[in-house]
């Protein structure tokens, strides 16, 4: 006997394209995807059909649809990380160590994978993100600066091709917003060790972008461990300053 063959539904090719389009990060959390009409010729496709690709979305929790409002990317491949790890975090500060560790190894191999494998389209992207923190370091802008600085350690994530870094990053990323700002803010205070950072990161993107893999990966790893070092020294100061206040207050 025969086998009868496999018929693909289009709203299943749809759906499989636009949850590729999630994984890779082309599309992210928060984004809004284009109008039915314009996505239906975008995709050459019929806008029944959309439809019900998009409606398998949601259905997986992928996407997200507003009444009147369009329709969204959720961030599901990212809060089931987040959401407990930032709760632990407020709560066992020590464990942010181990997240940076953490940190160090994937972003060793995320620089190492970026350098090899990265698009003329990636290292334009990693450009763009590499200028714009240049332009927040010289400011007082913190808010952006930071939202630069995760930027630029995203696209170097997502140049490394893989799926898994690229997600596991932005989520560690949103996990230590908090400390990146209060470590940002000890280091601008010392323009020595301010420059240091702008130097790190000078180090880690012409790696890439010459293609010295080893090199990008070492520069990364010191990166984080010159972050490690500083952020323990800014939690020592705040100790000492803590106990100055307690004996002020006390008269002691």
């Amino acid at each position: 006997m025969q086998r009868r063959p496999v018929v693909t539904r289009i709203s299943d090719a749809i759906a499989e394209d636009l949850e590729g389009r999630i994984l890779e990060g082309s599309l992210k959390p928060g984004d809004r995807l284009h109008g039915e009409r314009e996505l239906a010729v975008e995709l050459g496709v019929s806008r029944p059909s959309l439809r019900e690709a998009i409606q398998k979305l949601v259905s997986k929790g992928l996407l997200t649809t507003r009444h009147g409002g369009g329709t969204f990317v959720t961030d599901r491949l990212e809060a089931p990380f987040v959401d407990p790890w930032q709760q632990m975090l407020d709560g066992h500060p020590m464990l942010q160590n181990d997240l940076l560790e953490f940190r160090h190894m994937l972003e060793g191999q995320a620089a190492f994978l970026a350098a090899e494998r990265a698009t003329d389209a990636d290292i334009k992207r990693l450009d763009a993100a590499y200028e714009a923190l240049g332009r927040f370091y010289d400011s007082d802008d913190f808010e952006h600066c930071i939202d630069a600085d995760v930027a630029f350690h995203q696209a170097i994530a997502e140049a490394a091709h893989n799926v898994l870094i690229g997600h596991v990053t932005a989520s560690l990323l949103r996990v230590i917003h908090g400390h990146i700002s209060r470590n940002l803010e000890h280091l601008y205070a010392r323009p020595q060790r301010w420059g240091k950072l702008q130097a790190q990161h000078h180090a880690v993107w012409s790696a890439i972008r010459e293609r010295r893999a080893l090199d990008a990966a070492k520069a990364a790893r010191a990166h984080i461990e010159f972050v490690m070092q500083s952020m323990a020294d800014s939690a020592k100061e705040e100790a000492r300053r803590h106990i100055a206040r307690r004996r002020l207050g006390t008269g002691s």
